[in-house]
């Protein structure tokens, strides 16, 4: 799991996002798609500043349409937020880490993504 975004595929969607124990932002992508790029370092920030406590996965859309249509995705990028399997928001488009941020603290619930501090 560790810090970093994990790549999914139509076969290992089900045991990497949907049966994941943690919520998930699922963000689906093209290489093609230059909003995709611009938010890829958002997102592997909030991969490893979130890690133990949100998972970030990766799925291209062109690799792996099934999935796509199955979350009815029509616009790319669009981050899917998963709980317990289940949608619970979807953010369409290109938007800065602080919205995203703000949004899955909304979503999950006030304080969700505020930094873990170390024992005293």
């Amino acid at each position: 799991m560790g810090g970093a975004p994990v790549t999914v595929t139509d076969a290992t969607v089900t045991a990497e996002v949907e049966r994941c124990h943690l919520p998930v932002l699922l963000d689906m992508w093209a290489p093609w798609c230059g909003p995709c790029k611009t938010i890829a370092p958002a997102l592997e920030q909030l991969a490893s500043e979130m890690a133990g406590r949100l998972r970030v996965a990766k799925l291209n859309v062109d690799d792996n349409p099934v999935t796509a249509n199955r979350f009815g995705v029509s616009s790319i990028p669009t981050l899917l937020v998963l709980k317990d399997g289940a949608e619970v928001d979807r953010i369409v488009g290109a938007l800065p880490k602080a919205e995203i941020l703000r949004r899955l603290d909304q979503m999950l619930g006030s304080g969700f993504t505020r930094p873990v501090s170390p024992s005293a």
